[in-house]
């Protein structure tokens, strides 16, 4: 193991660690906050904690051990199993995000309706969505014999052996990130853009309240 794939591997550990650490406290702060459970985006936060949690201990092990190995880290039903866990983990985790950025909208563009238009019935929905959509690539991904280890990447993920597949394989990878990231991302902008916005507003508004306000002070205070 050259000294590139030392580095690689020690910043694997320190992200593991780090990683099982924030999303532990997490999950704590859920267990222990009643109110912040009773709350809309405490399902897209727990569903993206558990996601996390979930590739911590099971996809990040197997790369870091395919790093230091140089090979494919287990057998091939539990590499592909490991492939299928870390496409689908990682769209859900991106359309977790859209989804938090898409209730952090409402909750700004809409305060006096938010707890209408964003009921727990309607997080769990959007929760559904994701796992639907970010299941849909790794179960097609599988049936194509589209999963296994992947040298470059020293993981078990998305990979295609055959050459006489390359343009189906790009094909469906290009698909995928548009879908999942791509449309994640595009999400993110546009909420917070409009969060952007809303916030620059109220604060004009609140500019003018002060600016009058202290007038009126200087006005009414004795000469």
């Amino acid at each position: 193991m050259n000294s590139w794939d030392a580095g690689l591997a020690g910043l694997l550990v320190g992200t593991m660690g780090v990683s099982l650490l924030s999303n532990a406290l997490v999950l704590l702060c859920l267990l222990h906050s009643p109110d912040i459970r009773r709350q809309a985006p405490a399902l897209f936060t727990l569903n993206l904690t558990c996601g996390n949690l979930l590739c911590t201990v099971v996809n990040m092990p197997l790369t870091l051990a395919g790093v230091v190995a140089q090979r494919q880290p287990a057998g091939d039903r539990l590499c592909r199993l490991a492939a299928f866990l870390d496409t689908f983990l990682a769209a859900n985790s991106m359309l977790s995000m859209a989804a938090l950025s898409i209730d952090r909208w409402v909750a700004v563009v809409f305060p006096l309706s938010y707890r209408a238009k964003m009921r727990l019935r309607d997080a769990a929905l959007m929760v559904a969505y994701t796992w639907l959509h970010a299941l849909t690539f790794p179960a097609a991904a599988l049936a194509l014999s589209w999963l296994g280890f992947h040298q470059l990447y020293a993981s078990c993920t998305l990979c295609s052996r055959r050459p006489d597949e390359r343009l189906r394989f790009a094909i469906f990878t290009g698909a995928f990130h548009a879908l999942s990231f791509l449309l994640s991302f595009v999400v993110l902008c546009c909420t917070y853009l409009k969060v952007l916005k809303v916030a620059r507003f109220h604060c004009k508004r609140i500019d003018v309240i002060t600016m009058q306000t202290l007038v009126l002070l200087v006005d009414l205070h004795p000469r």
